[in-house]
C-alpha cells in the first residue's frame, strides 16, 4: 500500500476512534442531563426520598462523564488542524465558527455549571440548584445543536460560495444552520442519546434490583426509564424513516449502500429487503443473499413497487465502502428492534404485576444496558462511512482533505491515542461498576433542608 493511502487510512482511523469514544460520552452527558432535570424536578414536587436518591446516584457519574467528554472532545477537534489541515484551510471559514460556539457552550455553560451542580448540592437552595441543573441540560442540548449543524453542513452543504483557491465562504448563516439534513439529524441523534441513556439507567437499576430487590430508587430507575423507552423508540422509528427519506433525496448512494442494492429490480417489481448478504464491491454483487421481495419499497418509497437508484448507476469512485455501511445499518436496526422488544416485555410484566419478580427480565435488562449506545455508534458509522469518499459531500474528497504527515508520527499518535482512550474507558467502566456495587442509599438520601 502506498504511503499516501496508508496516511489517509490511519488519519481516518484515528479520527474514527476519537469521535467514536467522544460521541458516546457526549450522548451520555446529554441524556443524563435531562434525566437529572427529571429526577430533581420530581424530588422538589413530591419530596419523596427515592427521587433524590436517584438524582444523587447519577450526579457523580454525570460529572465524570462531562469531565472526560470535554477532554476527549478537545483531542478530536485538534485533529482538524493536525490531521486534516487542507479541510480546515478550505472549510475553516464555515466549520470554525460552528466548532467555536460548540466549545464555548460546552466549556463555559455545561462544564462550569456542572461544578456548581456537584459542589453546590447542599450549599445553595434547592430551587436555585434546580435552575443550575436546567442550565446544564440546556447547555448540553445547545452544544449538540452546534456540532450537528457542522456535520449536517458537511453532509448537505448550502449557503456558501467558493473562491479561486477552492475555499468555502459563508453567504447566509441562517441557510447554513438550516442545512437540509440538519432537523432530522438533530432529532435522530438527540433521541438516540436519550434512548441510550434510558437503557443504561434501566440496566444499572436492574442490576441493583437483582442484589437489593427492595431498593426504591432502583425500582424508580427501571420503571421510569422503561416508560421513557416505550415512548421514545416508536418516535425514533418515525424520525429515522423521515431522516432516511431526506438521505435518499440528498445522498442516494448512501441509501443504496445501506440496502446493498447493486442493480435495480425488474420493471414493476419492488425493492427487496435484504436480511443478510455479503457485499462484494469489486464484483458489484452480493454473496449469500437472504432477502424478502418488495418489502424494502415499503420503507424506502412507501409502496410495494417503488425503486431507488442502485449502486451500479453511480461512478465506482463515488460509492462508499458498501459492506461496512450495510452491516452497520443492520446492527443499528436490529438493536433498535431488540430494545423495543425489551420495553414491550417490561410493559407486559408491569401489567401482570410481576416486573420486579422476573429475574430473567432484570438479567436481560442488564445485558441490554449498552445496546442504545452501540446502536448509536452503528448509526454514526452509517452516516460517516456512507458519506465517503467525500468530507464535504460532492465538493471535497477525503483524499484531498488529509494532511501529509510523516507516517512514523501518525502511527505513533494513533497508538498513543488508542492506548490512552482504552485506559480511560476501562477505568470509567470500572468506576461505574464499582460505584453501582458500593452505592449506599442511606449515604445518598440526605435531602436538602426545605
Amino acid at each position: 500500500m502506498p504511503d499516501s493511502e496508508l496516511i489517509l487510512l490511519l488519519s481516518r482511523g484515528q479520527f474514527a476512534l476519537t469521535i467514536g469514544m467522544h460521541i458516546v460520552l457526549a450522548a451520555f452527558s446529554l441524556g443524563l442531563a435531562q434525566w437529572l432535570v427529571l429526577t430533581e424536578a420530581m424530588w422538589l414536587l413530591t419530596k419523596k426520598p427515592r427521587w433524590f436518591t436517584a438524582y444523587r446516584f447519577w450526579l457523580k457519574i454525570f460529572v465524570m462523564t462531562v469531565a472526560v467528554g470535554a477532554v476527549s472532545g478537545v483531542v478530536m477537534e485538534f485533529q482538524f488542524g493536525s490531521n486534516w489541515g487542507p479541510l480546515s484551510q478550505k472549510a475553516g471559514g464555515i466549520l470554525g465558527p460552528l466548532m467555536f460556539f460548540e466549545v464555548l457552550v460546552a466549556f463555559f455553560l455545561e462544564s462550569a455549571l456542572t461544578g456548581v451542580m456537584f459542589f453546590g448540592l447542599n450549599r445553595i437552595g434547592p430551587k436555585t440548584h434546580f435552575v443550575v441543573t436546567c442550565c446544564v441540560a440546556i447547555g448540553a442540548l445547545i452544544s449538540a445543536v452546534w456540532i450537528l449543524a457542522a456535520n449536517s453542513w458537511m453532509q448537505t452543504p448550502v449557503g456558501f460560495i467558493t473562491d479561486a483557491a477552492g475555499r468555502f465562504h459563508p453567504t447566509d448563516w441562517l441557510t447554513i444552520l438550516r442545512a437540509p439534513s440538519f432537523p432530522w439529524r438533530l432529532a435522530h441523534m438527540v433521541l438516540a442519546a436519550f434512548i441510550g441513556t434510558a437503557f443504561m439507567v434501566i440496566g444499572v437499576g436492574a442490576w441493583r434490583l437483582l442484589h437489593h430487590p427492595q431498593s426504591a430508587s432502583a425500582r424508580l430507575m427501571v420503571s421510569v426509564s422503561l416508560w421513557l423507552a416505550l415512548v421514545m423508540l416508536p418516535v425514533q422509528i418515525v424520525v429515522g424513516d423521515l431522516h432516511g427519506e431526506n438521505t435518499l433525496k440528498h445522498q442516494p448512494q448512501k441509501v443504496a449502500a445501506m440496502e446493498g442494492d447493486w442493480h435495480r429490480p425488474p420493471p414493476g417489481a419492488g425493492e427487496p429487503m435484504r436480511l443478510f448478504a455479503i457485499p462484494l464491491q469489486d464484483e458489484q454483487r452480493n454473496l449469500a443473499e437472504i432477502a424478502i421481495p418488495d418489502v424494502a419499497s415499503l420503507y424506502l418509497r412507501h409502496n410495494l413497487s417503488g425503486q431507488i437508484k442502485s449502486l451500479s448507476e453511480f461512478p465506482p469512485q463515488d460509492i462508499p465502502p458498501v459492506a461496512i455501511v450495510f452491516f452497520a445499518f443492520r446492527a443499528m436496526v436490529g438493536l433498535g428492534i431488540a430494545m423495543l422488544g425489551l420495553a414491550v416485555a417490561g410493559l407486559v410484566l408491569r401489567l401482570r404485576k410481576s416486573l420486579w419478580r422476573s429475574r430473567r427480565f432484570l438479567t436481560l435488562a442488564v445485558l441490554m444496558s449498552p445496546a442504545g449506545f452501540i446502536a448509536m455508534l452503528a448509526g454514526w458509522v452509517v452516516t460517516e462511512v456512507g458519506r465517503q469518499p467525500w468530507t464535504i459531500w460532492g465538493l471535497l474528497r477525503t483524499e484531498e482533505s488529509v494532511s501529509n504527515l510523516p507516517l512514523s508520527l501518525l502511527t505513533g499518535s494513533f497508538i498513543a491515542i488508542g492506548i490512552t482512550y482504552a485506559i480511560a474507558f476501562a477505568l470509567g467502566l470500572f468506576y461505574l461498576f464499582r460505584y453501582t456495587v458500593t452505592f449506599s442509599a442511606k449515604e445518598a438520601s440526605e435531602p436538602w433542608r426545605i
